[in-house]
């Protein structure tokens, strides 16, 4: 395979970055006036606009050919495509719709059409346009609120009957410049209303925070050049083929490399940007953010510290980039984070976590397994586990010739001659959280289970299929086998799990996959990179492993909300179809099984206290993400935020009684037992009786393995 073809598991979603211009706040006038007083218009007359630079034209009719040529969507850039880059443009700029008014929106009903004509000759200035508004009115903004936020205890009054919508995409734009007053000093009024709810801030800490961040993004904003302009616009183009094509300019190149390079020195985690705020998009296994267990997908970073007692500085608003250098750090020293957790969405309730940052090991990455018992029809069964975090694969070692070079199917191969020789019963194969890796590794592996055939199949935007296939006859276990997935197993994983699933191999429990089913090439630019859709996986049944995933046989309750993880959250991503089935030939039918199976899971997690806790607490937490507006009254708001913490300090104190443990009485003690406590992972206990479950109904049925 192609070196510059992404490996399976490449889940980088380097960010668009939206970035500065040479400005003086000195241009901008804004009067400030009581909540009930109306604004006076603001001016602002930047004496130099930005303008693309005497390159970016022959750049930007390169990346377009490529985009035309070699793009698996075969997509043009027509009228209707030119639609789509607009309206994702706008969403990049101003997704809270607190920038552009409609009568901005109405003006760009002229470029709205012939975007695919001036971007196909190199035409840059409908973009430059947009983005120097952008900039003009985020100047605006800034200004009006650190003027604003000075006086806000007079200005603002708490106990007015206000609200603040959530969904913006159910908002309106803004009628004319004047309305945008009212979306500022909602949005200041809520960011008010939430510092004081924290209660941990003073009114003049809550002053001089405000005042800084503001600031902070104001020096931000007058840094922009050209080069930020071009880069976002050109990946609003990028972007609308799908989330995973990217133009990187030179700089992006190499943090891209090093993103991919699991050497890295910090706290393993792969981050996105979110509009103001930058996103934990997942965990590297192994790495220091997921042995901490501090951080979960979805989490939106809002600032970062150095060493356990350093100043945090307040992120909101950087560039990506620029978080990312303040996070990573040499080997054994601590960045503290303030984060707004993922289950938090709307109540902006932050707190603060401490990580060492370490190098993520590739030993530590490596496959381990385990033994447990369970009870057994006449003696306890022997079940073995092989826990594989990635897919891993010694590149260069295997080049080199080396007999004995790191991989995941040489790792795993050895693992199950040891648990053979314990005379293991089953065999339960855990690949949650496993993000993907080599694709060449994933064939390999399938290839231990099952006697031959093809694995995955690769089409290509021609309508060519290829399929990996399985190139060795042995079977290396032949016995029970089950699968666990979750949502964060994505690529190579889904490969795997979707191939045991298709030939009725073993059962796969667990939640729906992550929907990563496309590969990217890196094609070199005269001035960066292109990472370009090339190809799409199938699974032999001919289902697609793009956006929709692997669903389990046995579904277990949801962890990550699918809003915030996962390829279908992701705008523009590359729908899931289907193609030709591959020729294969499944092993024994598995449905009778999978239905007794079931119907014992479901019996055992009606009394399990754990399996109703993750069920209850997720429901809690999609709660969150159906609220449409949040008051902005504080006794109100408050009442909202109490009321939330009261239904999830009752779903965990029942839990802790089925246990025979202490109530907890404060949202504080539950963040201290999280730390203090050990949390056994049920899942996987659930899983082992599943697989008892699993030996005697085949035993049952005279299976022979």
């Amino acid at each position: 395979m192609d070196r510059k073809l992404f490996f399976a598991g490449a889940l980088g979603f380097i960010t668009l970055l939206i970035i500065a211009i040479s400005l003086t706040t000195a241009d901008i006038k804004t009067t400030r006036s009581p909540e009930t007083e109306q604004e006076r218009p603001l001016s602002f007359d930047p004496a130099e606009k930005l303008a693309p630079e005497s390159k970016d034209k022959s750049i930007c009719i390169s990346i377009i050919k490529s985009l035309e040529n070699y793009h698996y969507s075969e997509k043009k850039l027509d009228d209707f495509l030119s639609s789509e880059i607009l309206d994702h443009y706008l969403d990049i700029l101003d997704p809270s719709k607190h920038l552009f008014t409609q009568k901005d929106i109405k003006k760009t009903e002229k470029i709205k059409y012939i975007l695919d004509d001036t971007l196909k000759t190199g035409n840059l200035a409908p973009g430059f346009d947009l983005f120097n508004l952008y900039l003009k009115r985020s100047f605006q903004r800034f200004v009006w609120l650190i003027d604003h936020v000075s006086n806000w205890e007079e200005e603002f009054d708490f106990t007015r009957d206000e609200s603040l919508l959530v969904n913006h995409e159910d908002l309106p734009w803004p009628a004319q410049e004047q309305d945008l007053f009212r979306v500022w000093r909602r949005e200041l009024k809520n960011t008010l209303l939430s510092y004081r709810l924290e209660g941990e801030l003073s009114h003049e800490e809550i002053t001089t925070t405000l005042k800084r961040r503001y600031s902070s993004r104001l020096n931000r904003l007058s840094q922009t050049n050209a080069k930020d302009v071009f880069r976002t616009y050109i990946n609003a183009v990028t972007t609308s083929f799908d989330p995973h094509t990217q133009y990187f300019p030179p700089r992006a190149s190499e943090d891209f490399d090093i993103l991919m390079s699991l050497s890295l020195e910090g706290i393993g985690a792969v981050l996105q940007s979110d509009f103001e705020y930058t996103k934990v998009v997942r965990l590297i296994p192994a790495g220091p953010a997921e042995k901490a267990e501090v951080l979960t997908p979805g989490d939106k970073i809002i600032g970062v510290g150095q060493t356990l007692k350093g100043k945090i500085q307040d992120v909101t608003g950087w560039r990506i980039d620029e978080v990312v250098r303040l996070i990573r750090g040499p080997k054994d020293t601590f960045v503290r984070l303030s984060i707004i957790p993922a289950d938090k969405k709307g109540l902006h309730n932050s707190k603060t976590v401490s990580i060492k940052r370490d190098k993520v090991k590739l030993e530590e990455q490596a496959a381990q397994k385990s033994l447990v018992t369970v009870p057994g029809k006449d003696k306890p069964y022997k079940i073995g586990i092989i826990e594989i975090p990635a897919f891993y694969l010694d590149f260069h070692a295997m080049q080199a010739g080396e007999k004995n070079y790191k991989s995941t199917t040489n790792d795993v191969r050895a693992l199950i001659d040891e648990l053979e020789d314990e005379n293991i019963d089953g065999l339960i194969v855990d690949v949650r959280n496993n993000g993907g890796g080599s694709l060449q590794e994933v064939n390999l592996l399938a290839g231990l289970f099952i006697k031959s055939g093809p694995v995955v199949q690769i089409r290509d935007r021609s309508g060519y299929i290829s399929r990996l296939k399985d190139p060795d006859p042995r079977i290396v276990y032949s016995g029970p086998l089950v699968v666990m997935i979750n949502r964060m197993s994505a690529s190579a994983s889904e490969i795997f799990a979707g191939a045991v699933k298709d030939y009725n191999r073993g059962i796969v429990v667990g939640s729906r996959t992550f929907g990563k089913g496309t590969v990217q090439g890196l094609q070199p630019i005269s001035n960066g990179q292109l990472k370009i859709t090339s190809a799409k996986f199938y699974r032999v049944s001919g289902e697609s492993t793009q956006n929709y995933g692997v669903e389990p046989h046995i579904e277990y309750p949801h962890v990550y909300n699918s809003k915030e993880t996962g390829e279908s959250s992701l705008k523009g991503a590359l729908p899931w179809d289907r193609t030709t089935p591959a020729f294969f030939k499944p092993y024994r039918k598995l449905d009778p099984i999978v239905t007794e199976l079931q119907k014992n899971h479901d019996q055992r997690k009606k009394n399990n206290p754990d399996f109703v806790y993750l069920q209850k607490k997720f429901a809690l937490t999609h709660e969150l993400y159906t609220i449409k507006s949040w008051s902005l009254n504080e006794d109100k708001r408050k009442q909202q935020k109490d009321q939330h913490e009261q239904k999830e300090l009752a779903i965990e104190n029942k839990r802790l009684k089925k246990r025979h443990l202490d109530e907890i009485h404060t949202i504080e003690e539950l963040e201290n037992q999280k730390k203090e406590r050990e949390t056994p992972d049920f899942l996987l206990d659930e899983t082992t009786l599943i697989m008892g479950d699993f030996i005697k109904l085949a035993e049952s049925k005279g299976f022979s393995w």
